[in-house]
């Protein structure tokens, strides 16, 4: 004891903290303080007073004092033996240290040490035995020596008096505020073993529905900052190493080869046609990697088993910790079944004492509790370590998605990126829990086996052989479901990546009528998946089958062959269930173990995929240099870059300077390498020569603008400091006042994800301002005026990028298509086929008659007209602002309907205010803004918080999956459940009879029939339990497949049936979530939680009747023990189910975020802010973090406690067969007993397993959610409209009304018209006229509030909308394309002949480009289509609407993201191909519409000019005026 002391003052006031106990800096300076500072700053702490630690050590000592000077008083009279001595001065040393001890941790956070907790109780426990001698002789004879005799009872008291106090924490005052924060950092020892600290948690969430801010903080060493940057430094050691390996195997490879040039299987020029062979054959369905064509050598190789040795060296101390734990837990095991026997052996013997007994009684339960708390520590270390590795891997995919070079971002797709992070991290972190079996297992095997031989010798051998048959079957199992969770893993993959395309392009599905193509694609792939889940299922119930024979065979395999070896051989109670108990405690670990072994080979397949994945090549920035040149901002130098390494060449030997504070233009044809250039500079491709020099900062605005899920100001500021008079001014250049006064909360409205509730011009401005705001020194544009209209692009330009502008002397790089502008700009670059075939001022080139006249002349004559007068103009009116102010008759008077059109991606409306009115209502808007009370406003949040159920998990649930599960299923498995039960009970039972025949036949011979009867009787017993477990898990597996097929069949379909507002108003990321996480876990969890629960319940309820049938007593000790179970239950459940449900909702923000990011990419590195989103992602991590966190320590809390019942049960079994000790047979005590030692785990589970079904059911119940929402009109009804149906295309309009959502106002207010058979009619308006919300209205994806639409005399309300959507076409704005072939993007029913399909492609002017393809219509398209250009994917969607031909076209603002010549291409094509047909347009640039038979033009819902448009041009109406703005006269129209 003393040394334990020496070492832990050592300890103590060597490092002023015991290890893991963190002290700061501020508590040190506290401790060297003068205490009268102190004591002014804070008050006394808690134990001052009689009470403190120090005063009752301080009064020990004096006792110990005290009892030296006794022996020296009694010296005096005669000579006193040594110990008088000795003793007291050991105890003064003893308690010197005590104190200094005290002193030493008085500056820690938590002031009572673990040691001297340990050491009380140790003191105490030692001081029992004199205690009881001395109150003993006190009682029979006067008490010879009465100083001593007080001061022993004196010590005695004090101690036990210290022994309570370090019982509780002894908090120093100053650190109340953290202990608020999280009272572990302060919990006393004692508190930390038992969890004590966290109840008041549970009390909390038994009380109310725990949030988000109830839960504690997390400790500073388990922030995912914290975790990561020890993760990082290891990992990039041993990435190192593990490149140098790879280098080692290539060149090895290479020489057995004989040939240099094979590193990569093939180079990647050819393999890009390979791929798109290899893609066809449906045996792997997977995006091939780079150069990994399975048929076409191995797969590319990649830096190996790196993962395990980083995350092995991150967390070495808590590994190391758990190992002591587990050891300690591991011995106390076995010390159980040796006092069993000894409690039997007490039994059977009827001279032993009687306090024997007691004690054994005692020490069963000592050794049960040190055992639990043993191992509640391991676990609560294991959990902790699973969520560590989980926050550094998804912080480590995180970093790595911001550094990843193209070629390896192409590898994998956005959705097999949240894959890594939701399915492998998870993987990692179930691994984590239950790393520490690999050989923990094997040694309790080993130490199992080696008590049974001293039981029964060598008949044990029997058992082994037994279990040894057991593992090569179990071996063979495993592999096979290895194969079949990997062929999985793929069809998950596949089917998320579905439905990511799905949601994100849900609106054209529903305009094209698509759902049940797609429907029936995700199903094909949930077929595949569905039937390896019950191969996986079978193999599992066999693993289970065998498993469960195991202990069962062994003992009965033991028990024979000791029965029959020799005659001698009896079968007794000790021997029988000392062994019984051994085989149970071999159970866990031959249980645990192929899960273990499972786990880990699922972990080895997300291994790879993440080793291949974090160790991808970086972004090679090393070709941008930056470099200070005088007088160059940009230079490009022999320039050569390609999109992958071994590919073509995007943009070549480019050459070129750009001189600070110019405008310089890059014009070409599409496909030219414009965009290429751009993604040059920011070094987002691969060098193949040369380099580029950049000097300064960069903004970048891309060709579609990146909005993040944010309120307008923050997409705006993007990070940086607030400057709010700057903010202003960057909002009036940007155009933006007007649409903050349209957004419900102005600025801080908030955006929707990939800012859906934006139309596209406001996007594209917000991407500007955010660039403008940003006060970069280089401005990178990619052309970002193609989505407004020709008059914002105008003021845009004037205001912000032309030699007037805000960036006028800032280096600006635009690409654009816009003619207009040219005249304007210094310079020139001319892209062809990605090198630069001319550069220089406007003048010069127009004189050059280059490639960039030919490029004027073609497109350029009607902008040309328009330009020039537009520059003359500026040149005479330098203050045309003015003068237009006067015309300005359209300023929206109802800015309400105006609001509901904004929310709405549908506004996506590019119409924007005129410009002039900014000045004007500039002014106005911010005096409204200031005295616009803060309250939430209509409209305001988009997004509605997702909702968290809470309170129990509804019966009805389990009901509704049993009800998938089917009736008739669930009633014979719990019949076969019954059933297996019976026949344990029964075998418990033969075997305690069984044994009692060793009384009975003492000194006989024991009969060979009874024995073979006894054998055979046990033998069948546990046979049938095993085929009954077999039965069941085989339904079960049959059952749970029924209940995934249908459930997700359901969730699927109604998804798909539910409204266009529901996704506009729901994240991708949360109906994604429910389509992965929680089908993930109906598929797989549900089944396994609902298993694990009916076999606990039944194990205990069989162990009861056991305890019972012994000693009927014990159902008097049942009673108080359930109620105290039951209540540790309520309160536990409570919290730990909504904890799981925070978990739940805090993780969608990671992977939201994780999305956003991948898409905004470029966006981020070309500003830099890699940095601070990486912080973002930290602290999302942390939250999801504390709340797992939490949840992993209710659990620890919650097995603390119940295992303490089950040492009670333990308790009292053993004590009630002490005091019954004569009535009862060894047999039954032994039967008794050793199902009470087995109790204690079985309870546990118990309780998990509820509250893990409980939570799992929570699956159910978010699927069930979305099962229910509300659907739209029914696909195809009763009335269905003629064959043929619109034949000649009129439309009629009758007094039509339409709002967005109930709680909003109209956007259209009563319309009506009526549109001719063959009719052209352009439809213009400002932005929130409602212009698109009339498309919506033609195909129902907005229903009428009141009036009606009539289509060749069919009101379009009374039919089915397949009907009608099959009947209209559309060419929508975004030209969304689906992955999987050319073919089936335009046609996925295949209702076409491939004739049919390539006349489509002719008109669109896609013919060529196909036929040049290797595939040709076999094409495969990327995700979102990213390998074709826009403009190619705009005509594949105009190819489409030709496929279809139906009689009524709708064109909404198809040309927004076009160049001239494909908007050219598209104008013809439709003119002569459609000229039969009704065609209306939503005008952007009203060139497009001059040409139309009538326009109509809308203003706030209402049509207020409809006629031709040389008519409309003559009233000098509101059309005559945006057509002045857009530059168009009368005269001109004629020549059109």
């Amino acid at each position: 004891m003393m040394a334990v002391l020496l070492w832990s003052c050592g300890t103590f006031t060597g490092l002023k903290a015991a290890p893991g106990q963190a002290w700061v800096e501020k508590d040190v300076r506290m401790y060297f303080m003068p205490t009268s500072v102190i004591s002014q700053q804070f008050p006394c702490p808690q134990w001052a007073g009689p009470l403190s630690p120090q005063v009752l050590a301080a009064l020990l000592m004096l006792t110990a004092v005290a009892g030296l000077a006794l022996a020296f008083v009694d010296a005096e009279q005669g000579a006193v033996p040594a110990v008088q001595y000795t003793n007291p001065s050991l105890y003064i040393a003893t308690w010197i240290m005590v104190l200094l001890v005290q002193d030493a941790r008085r500056s820690c956070l938590s002031r009572d040490s673990g040691v001297l907790f340990c050491f009380w109780t140790l003191s105490l426990l030692c001081g029992i035995l004199p205690f009881q001698s001395l109150v003993r002789r006190a009682l029979q004879e006067p008490i010879p020596d009465l100083p001593r005799f007080i001061l022993f009872f004196i010590s005695y008291g004090l101690q036990l008096l210290l022994f309570l106090v370090s019982g509780f924490s002894d908090i120093a005052p100053e650190t109340k505020e953290i202990r608020k924060k999280n009272p572990e950092v302060t919990a006393s020892f004692l508190s930390s073993i038992t969890f004590e600290w966290y109840s008041s948690m549970v009390f909390k969430g038994y009380r109310k529905p725990l949030e988000i801010e109830d839960v504690w903080e997390l400790n500073d060493k388990d922030r995912t900052k914290a975790l990561y940057t020890a993760f990082e430094k290891n990992m990039k050691t041993e990435l190192q190493k593990a490149r140098a390996e790879l280098e080692k195997r290539k060149r090895k490879k290479r020489r057995q080869e004989g040939d240099p040039d094979h590193g990569n299987s093939m180079s990647k020029a050819q393999s890009q046609d390979v791929l798109v062979l290899e893609e066809k054959q449906p045996k792997k369905k997977k995006k091939k990697k780079k150069g990994d064509n399975e048929n076409s050598g191995p797969p590319k190789d990649y830096p190996r088993g790196w993962l395990m040795k980083t995350l092995g060296k991150t967390f070495r101390q808590n590994l190391l910790l758990a190992v002591a734990f587990k050891v300690v837990h591991d011995a106390l095991v076995f010390v159980s079944p040796q006092l069993l026997k000894l409690l039997i052996a007490f039994v059977s013997d009827e001279n032993a004492f009687a306090w024997k007994g007691y004690l054994y009684a005692i020490l069963l339960f000592l050794t049960a509790v040190i055992q639990s708390l043993c191992l509640q520590q391991h676990f609560s270390l294991c959990f902790q370590l699973g969520i560590n590795v989980r926050a550094s891997l998804i912080a480590a995919i995180y970093k790595k998605s911001l550094a990843m070079s193209g070629a390896t971002r192409k590898e994998s797709t956005v959705g097999e990126t949240v894959n890594l992070m939701s399915a492998d991290a998870q993987r990692f972190m179930d691994l984590a829990n239950f790393i520490h079996q690999l050989w923990s297992s094997p040694l309790q095997i080993i130490l199992s086996i080696v008590f049974l031989w001293a039981e029964l010798g060598p008949s044990v051998l029997a058992g082994i052989a037994t279990l040894l048959l057991l593992f090569p079957i179990n071996a063979f199992l495993i592999s096979k479901a290895k194969t079949i969770q990997e062929r999985n893993m793929k069809n998950k993959d596949e089917r998320m990546k579905i439905m990511n395309e799905i949601l994100n392009g849900i609106k054209i599905l529903k305009l094209f009528a698509w759902e049940p193509s797609f429907e029936k694609r995700v199903n094909d792939i949930r077929g595949h998946e569905l039937k390896n889940l019950v191969n996986f299922g079978y193999l599992q119930s066999v693993s289970v089958f065998v498993f469960a024979c195991a202990p069962f065979l062994v003992s009965l395999a033991s028990f024979a062959v000791y029965v029959l070896v020799d005659e001698n051989n009896i079968l007794d109670a000790q021997k029988a269930f000392t062994a019984i108990s051994l085989f149970n405690v071999l159970r866990f670990p031959m249980a645990t173990l192929p899960m273990v072994i499972s786990s880990l080979v699922q972990s080895n397949v997300s291994t790879v995929r993440l080793e291949r994945y974090l160790s991808g090549e970086d972004l090679d920035t090393s070709a941008i240099h930056h470099n200070p040149i005088e007088g160059s901002a940009v230079r490009f130098s022999e320039a050569t870059f390609a999109w992958e390494q071994d590919g073509d060449a995007a943009i070549r030997d480019v050459t070129l300077d750009i001189t600070p504070g110019s405008l310089v233009a890059v014009v070409g044809a599409v496909g030219s390498g414009k965009s290429s250039l751009v993604s040059a500079m920011l070094g987002e491709m691969e060098n193949i020569k040369g380099h580029i020099n950049i000097q300064g900062s960069m903004a970048y605005v891309p060709q579609q603008a990146w909005i993040q899920n944010a309120t307008l100001k923050d997409n705006i500021l993007f990070g940086s400091e607030v400057d709010e008079a700057r903010y202003q001014q960057v909002l009036k250049a940007c155009a933006l006042l007007p649409d903050l006064e349209l957004l419900p909360a102005g600025d801080q409205t908030e955006i929707g994800e990939k800012g859906i509730n934006l139309s596209g011009g406001q996007k594209q401005r917000v991407s500007l301002a955010r660039a403008v705001y940003s006060n970069a020194d280089i401005y990178i544009l990619d052309d970002p005026l193609s989505a407004v209209d020709a008059h914002v692009g105008k003021y845009l330009f004037e205001q912000v990028l032309g030699p007037k502008g805000m960036l006028q002397k800032k280096t600006r790089i635009l690409v654009t298509h816009s003619i207009s502008f040219l005249p304007q700009v210094d310079n020139i670059v001319v892209l062809t086929a990605g090198a630069v075939s001319e550069h220089g001022s406007y003048s010069t080139l127009l004189a050059n008659k280059g490639a960039f006249s030919q490029f004027l002349n073609l497109y350029g004559n009607q902008e040309e007209n328009a330009s020039e007068e537009n520059t003359a103009a500026i040149a005479l009116a330098g203050d045309e602002e003015e003068a237009d102010e006067t015309v300005d008759p359209c300023m929206e008077e109802h800015t309400e309907d105006v609001v509901t059109m904004t929310l709405k991606r549908e506004a996506s409306i590019h119409q924007r205010k005129l410009s002039r009115s900014l000045s004007k209502k500039s002014t106005s808007s911010q005096k409204n803004a200031q005295e616009e009370p803060s309250k939430k406003r209509k409209g305001q949040q988009l997004i509605e918080k997702e909702a968290v159920e809470t309170g129990r998990v509804k019966f009805s649930m389990y009901l509704r999956y049993l009800r998938a599960v089917g009736w008739c299923f669930t009633f014979w498995i719990i019949m076969g459940y019954i059933a297996q039960y019976v026949a344990y009970v029964g075998s418990n039972l033969w075997l305690s009879d069984w044994t009692d025949d060793s009384v009975r036949y003492q000194n006989q011979t024991y009969p060979t029939q009874l024995r073979d009867l006894r054998i055979g009787v046990f033998g069948a017993l546990g046979l049938s339990q095993a085929v009954f477990l077999l039965f069941d898990t085989v339904l079960f597996a049959q059952g749970s497949m029924r209940a995934s097929r249908v459930m997700h069949q359901q969730l699927l379909s109604n998804i798909l049936r539910a409204p266009m507002s529901f996704f506009d108003t729901t994240p991708v990321g949360r109906i994604i979530n429910r389509f992965a996480k929680d089908i993930f876990t109906v598929d797989e969890t549900i089944p396994m939680s609902f298993r694990s629960w009916i076999s606990c319940f039944m194990e205990i309820i069989s162990t009861l009747i056991v305890i019972c049938l012994a000693t009927p007593f014990f159902a008097v000790v049942i009673i108080p023990l359930s109620i105290f179970y039951y209540f540790v239950l309520r309160f536990y459940i409570a919290t730990s189910r909504q904890l799981r449900r925070l978990d739940s909702v805090t993780r969608s923000p990671i992977y939201s975020h994780f999305g956003e990011t991948v898409s905004g990419l470029s966006v981020i590195r070309a500003y830099g802010h890699q940095p601070r989103f990486l912080k973002q992602n930290e602290i999302t991590m942390d939250i999801n973090q504390k709340s797992v966190y939490s949840w992993i320590v209710s659990n620890r809390w919650l097995a603390i406690r119940l295992e303490f019942v089950g040492s009670l049960v333990v308790f009292f079994s053993a004590l009630l067969a002490v005091i019954a000790k004569g009535a009862l047979e060894g047999g039954i005590v032994g039967l008794s007993v050793s199902s009470a030692l087995n109790v204690t785990q079985t309870l546990n589970w118990l309780v998990r397993t509820s509250s893990e079904l409980e939570t799992n059911i929570v699956a159910v119940e978010r699927i069930h959610e979305y099962m229910t929402v509300k659907n739209e009109a029914p696909w195809v009804t009763k009335k269905r409209p003629p064959r043929g149906w619109p034949s000649r295309g009129e439309i009629q309009f009758i007094d039509y009304k339409v709002r967005y959502r109930p709680e909003l106002d109209l956007v259209l207010q009563g319309i009506t018209c009526t549109i001719g058979s063959t009719e052209k009619v352009g439809v213009v308006g400002r932005t929130g006229a409602g212009k698109s919300s009339l498309t919506n209205c033609l195909f129902r994806v907005l229903e009428a509030a009141g009036g009606k639409i009539i289509i060749d005399d069919v009101d379009i309300a009374t039919i089915g909308l397949h009907d009608l959507r099959n009947s209209l076409t559309i060419i929508p704005q975004d030209p969304v394309l689906f992955t999987g072939t050319l073919r089936m993007n335009l046609d996925p029913f295949d209702q076409y002949s491939d004739e049919e399909v390539w006349k489509a492609l002719e008109l669109a002017h896609l013919k060529t480009y196909v036929q040049g393809l290797p595939e040709r219509l076999l094409h495969l398209v990327s995700e979102a289509g990213e390998n074709l250009s826009v403009g190619q994917r705009q005509l594949v969607c105009l190819a489409r609407a030709l496929l279809r031909k139906a009689k009524i076209l709708i064109l909404d603002e198809a040309t927004a993201a076009v160049d001239l010549e494909t908007d050219h291409l598209i104008q013809t094509t439709i003119r002569s191909a459609f000229a039969d047909c009704t065609v209306l347009t939503i005008a952007h640039r009203l060139h497009t519409i001059m040409d139309s038979n009538r326009v109509m033009v809308l203003q706030a819902g209402q049509i207020v000019e409809f006629d031709s448009p040389e008519e409309l041009l003559m009233k000098q109406g509101i059309f005559s005026a945006m057509a002045k703005d857009a530059g168009i006269t009368a005269a001109e129209t004629t020549a059109l």
